[in-house]
């Protein structure tokens, strides 16, 4: 079976190994206290305390082994590898929509850490992948489930 590759910036990957670091060290033990605290309340089968610790338990132990396989299977891009004045992952592309939009900034990072509240949108998302070794003048069209939008790039770097 061939597992997923994961690309990443050094950063993300950075980020990554942090969070799972927090989980196992201080969540996981968190929890545990949690649920023992939960046991000494009595019978189990009501106990609402218990139910939501096991849950919250669940959720952590699955994060930790997405993380893992994250780092696991991470590809490491350099955008220092690819054309200073070509989109990739790692690099922050600004564009203006066509014909006269405002000018919008996104940093293209890979799946693992995306962020849109933040600026920085997944290698697999409709705006990346069209603006994917692009470079400055560049108009793209990009394909959009609201539509088709037409951009021209601005800014890379």
């Amino acid at each position: 079976m061939v597992e997923k590759v994961y690309p990443m910036t050094l950063e993300g990957k950075a980020s990554l190994e942090k969070e799972l670091e927090e989980l196992k060290t201080v969540k996981r033990k968190e929890i545990v206290e949690r649920i023992k605290i939960a046991r000494s309340f009595g019978d189990l089968s009501e106990n609402s305390e218990y139910d939501s610790a096991k849950d919250e338990q669940a959720f952590v132990e699955g994060r930790i082994t997405t993380i893992e396989n994250m780092i696991r299977f991470a590809e490491i891009i350099d955008a220092d590898s690819v054309a200073a004045d070509e989109v990739t992952i790692g690099r922050t592309v600004s564009f203006i929509e066509l014909p006269d939009g405002e000018e919008e900034e996104y940093t293209i990072v890979g799946s693992a850490e995306a962020d849109p509240f933040a600026g920085k949108i997944s290698n697999d998302s409709p705006i990346a992948k069209a603006l994917m070794g692009k470079k400055i003048n560049d108009e793209v069209i990009i394909a959009t489930p609201g539509g088709e939008m037409s951009v021209k790039i601005v800014k890379i770097s």
